[in-house]
């Protein structure tokens, strides 16, 4: 049986044990369905030589090489990643169209015994859906941006607002970047398409009528962009504003990026750019403050020099007053937990 897809709040509350993506490597790694595992019935390489087959010699044979590939594909998956499913799994799996792939392997999973579902249309009808909520329709959800200089937690505050029961999208950890010129993690970030598929689906999954907190950012998160729904929707959104003494943000930053300080010549190349707006003098100061060790000295220097006049400037570009400005003593676990209340009292059910 194919399902067909109408929403993404329909998909995410679908009566599934596990979605499959059977299309390539290649193709799962640009985007796929959150949570879908991927159980390819032909690699990379074996979709090239069918494919080449089929256009450079025969059509016929193109199938019955494929056919062949796929059995033994799938065989592999049935005595390794689905060897542990008993028989009331119930699987839901889809291709690129919804065709031959994942058909062959749905039928193959059906002989077995297994209650199988496809996916009318494949990837590329999820993939619309995502467009439609990302690109063309409004964000109905009511957006609160949590804003403050570099530095002020404002991570750690939308952690502690998902444990308090609010609704959160964490962008940054969406994009796996934080942010910022220094803010890249180890292993990069996802593809554009993965990053509007978790968007998507994160605002799927809320309640509009209670409010969604999330950052203030820049349309751009490392090289991602913020898809124009969305972005739309932040423009126009309340805000609440972190404040906090330099010396609490240096420390903060030194805790938020201690995977970036235990590589010292990383730290240095990622000062480099730097240059074009502050000149080599300060930019090697920098650089021999990071070879040295003297780390919260130069979180205070960056924030101080950089960032804040940065954030000062898009500040008075917005122009609109906060629904509260937090003025914080200090950046720890209990001064953060008793902002909280203070921040969901303002913005209210």
């Amino acid at each position: 049986m194919a399902l067909k897809l109408t929403s993404l709040d329909a998909l995410a509350a679908l009566p599934f044990d596990q979605v499959i993506d059977v299309r390539a490597p290649s193709e799962y790694a640009e985007d796929h369905i959150p949570g879908a595992i991927n159980l390819p019935v032909l690699s990379d390489e074996e979709r090239a030589i069918v494919g080449t087959i089929y256009v450079q010699q025969d059509r016929f044979l193109a199938r019955k090489t494929g056919a062949a590939l796929v059995a033994r594909n799938a065989a592999a998956h049935l005595e390794g990643p689905l060897a542990d499913r008993d028989g009331g799994w119930r699987p839901l799996v889809y291709c690129w169209r919804g065709g031959q792939r994942s058909g062959s392997f749905a039928s193959i999973l059906a002989q077995v015994g297994w209650r199988v579902d496809l996916i009318e249309g494949g990837y590329k009808s999820y993939r619309r859906l995502v467009v439609t909520a990302m690109y063309d329709q409004p964000v109905p959800h009511r957006l609160i941006l949590l804003d403050g200089g570099t530095g002020t937690a404002k991570t750690r505050v939308l952690a502690r607002l998902a444990q308090a029961g609010a609704q959160v999208i964490d962008l940054e950890a969406m994009a796996a970047h934080r942010g910022s010129l220094l803010g890249g993690r180890p292993g990069g970030q996802p593809a554009q398409k993965t990053f509007e598929s978790r968007i998507a689906m994160a605002l799927a999954r809320l309640d509009p009528s209670r409010p969604v907190f999330l950052e203030a950012e820049s349309n751009k998160i490392g090289r991602l962009i913020i898809p124009p729904s969305l972005w739309q929707a932040m423009i126009g959104a309340d805000h609440v504003v972190i404040d906090a003494p330099l010396a609490a943000r240096a420390r903060y930053l030194c805790q938020a990026y201690a995977d970036l300080l235990a590589d010292r010549d990383l730290l240095v190349a990622k000062l480099a750019p730097l240059r074009t707006y502050h000149g080599a003098e300060r930019v090697e100061a920098w650089q021999a403050q990071a070879r040295a060790g003297a780390f919260e000295g130069l979180a205070a220097e960056l924030v101080q020099h950089h960032y804040d006049p940065r954030y000062i400037k898009a500040q008075s570009r917005q122009g609109r007053a906060p629904l509260v400005r937090l003025v914080m003593s200090g950046l720890s676990d209990a001064d953060l937990d008793a902002a909280i209340p203070y921040i969901l009292a303002a913005v209210g059910p």
